[in-house]
């Protein structure tokens, strides 16, 4: 019988990080643009940053997908993500200043939340009140992130379509406006914002924005049904979602797989496959537990080896990242949440050169022995790693590309990897350059 349903043709990856973010992820969706023709965004704001090396040049992207990069693919931004418009036309002209055209590839889902300046003011705000109570600050980047979620699950947010009706926006504003600043003024002792000028600055981005809106799920179902391969790509990481993360210390939004269908309008029996990505150690950008965490500040430590080598400062806010070993319970955890079909190991060659290279396998808690991460941050603080250790390589694997060319040691270890979480290794990353890449099963051949 006919149902009017497009035949499935296309093939879609989503794309994860299993940590805490900062993983490689951009990367790693560059290089896979080859195989795709189009790349979506389903979450996050432009709180989380990819760079990209290619030929050598770096690229730091925030907002506008890694597949912006490669000439011809389509990038989408899905309803799961909060948009700072002047952010994104910003990010747009310094696009198109390499020379890269942007808005006839951009499409941007019409019913993404916005975020204001109101929205940043709370969120520093807030962020500074927390720590001169002493309560403890949870590292937002300050860009207003969870204040504009706040407003889209309260059912009052401002969207992208609000831009195309002058009168509704300007309506919409004035009473957004004015309960954000009694809680400027009222409750963190800031200054409140003005109407006027805000509501300027908007009408001017609307003018450039509105040739980019879309109704990006129906986009995205035709697209697919025209046999068009579609790469979904994550912010964040997997232990910082809303839900599943060390929560309070998390970002604002649902990082993992399954929000790739809530958080683009395509249905999940849609997506194929899910490629987690991880690094080959652990970093932590923020507050929160860290229970393989090492010491990153003194000179011929582990930790400085990893933070130094690896160039551990965060895309966004250029904070030093926090560094630790590969914590094989916590993305165990990952992978049952996410549903992972193979990763991809990143940064392998940072751990070039060290004698001994240590795998947490479990946790000693109250005296319990545990495999995967508990689900309390409190329980999480207590936990002390258990350490399986193995031989390292002086050998380099920066630039290889075929599994046969690594050390024997570095192979072992990946192996070691495999076995403990569960999870095939599909490819492994040897550097940041798009060509720096192992390949053992293609995501869109699998």
């Amino acid at each position: 019988m006919q149902t009017g349903i497009l035949p499935t043709a296309g093939r879609n990856v989503v794309v994860v990080g299993t940590q805490w973010g900062d993983e490689g992820k951009g990367k790693v969706v560059d290089w896979m643009t080859d195989h795709a023709q189009g790349v979506v965004r389903f979450q996050g704001g432009h709180n989380a940053g990819h760079t990209l090396v290619i030929a050598g040049r770096k690229t730091a992207l925030q907002l506008i997908p890694s597949g912006i990069m490669r000439e011809g693919v389509k990038c989408y931004i899905g309803n799961g993500v909060v948009v700072d418009p002047k952010h994104l036309l910003g990010e747009i002209e310094r696009l198109e200043a390499l020379g890269l055209d942007v808005r006839s590839r951009l499409f941007i889902s019409e019913s993404c939340p916005l975020i204001l300046p109101f929205h940043v003011e709370i969120d520093r705000a807030r962020e500074a009140q927390r720590e001169s109570c002493g309560s403890g600050k949870i590292g937002t980047t300050g860009k207003g992130i969870g204040p504009a979620y706040e407003d889209k699950v309260a059912r009052r947010a401002l969207r992208v379509q609000d831009l195309k009706h002058p009168e509704r926006l300007e309506a919409k504003l004035r009473t957004l406006l004015d309960l954000h600043n009694a809680e400027l003024t009222g409750v963190l002792g800031g200054q409140p914002l003005e109407l006027q000028p805000m509501l300027d600055d908007m009408l001017r981005a609307a003018e450039q924005l509105r040739p980019m809106m879309a109704d990006v799920g129906y986009r995205l179902f035709q697209a697919h049904g025209l046999g068009e391969n579609l790469l979904f790509e994550g912010a964040q990481g997997t232990l910082l979602d809303i839900d599943h993360g060390t929560y309070p210390y998390v970002t604002s939004s649902n990082c993992v797989a399954g929000n790739a269908a809530a958080g683009s309008g395509l249905g999940p029996g849609m997506l194929h496959y899910v490629l987690g990505i991880t690094k080959a150690y652990t970093t932590r950008v923020g507050s929160g537990p860290f229970p393989t965490e090492l010491d990153i500040e003194t000179a011929g430590t582990i930790g400085h080896h990893l933070s130094t080598v690896g160039q551990e400062r965060g895309t966004v806010t250029g904070r030093a990242r926090r560094c630790g070993w590969l914590d094989a319970a916590a993305l165990k955890r990952s992978i049952i949440i996410n549903g992972v079909s193979g990763l991809c190991i990143t940064k392998l060659d940072v751990l070039d050169g060290l004698q001994e290279i240590k795998i947490c396998t479990g946790y000693e808690l109250d005296g319990r022995v545990l495999d995967v991460l508990p689900l309390d941050a409190d329980e999480i603080e207590q936990c002390q790693p258990i350490y399986e250790t193995m031989p390292g390589w002086s050998d380099t694997t920066a630039g290889l590309t075929n599994w046969e060319q690594l050390p024997l040691a570095a192979r072992r270890y990946l192996e070691r990897v495999q076995a403990l979480i569960g999870a095939p290794i599909d490819m492994v990353s040897t550097g940041p350059d798009r060509v720096h890449t192992i390949l053992l099963r293609h995501p869109f051949r699998a």
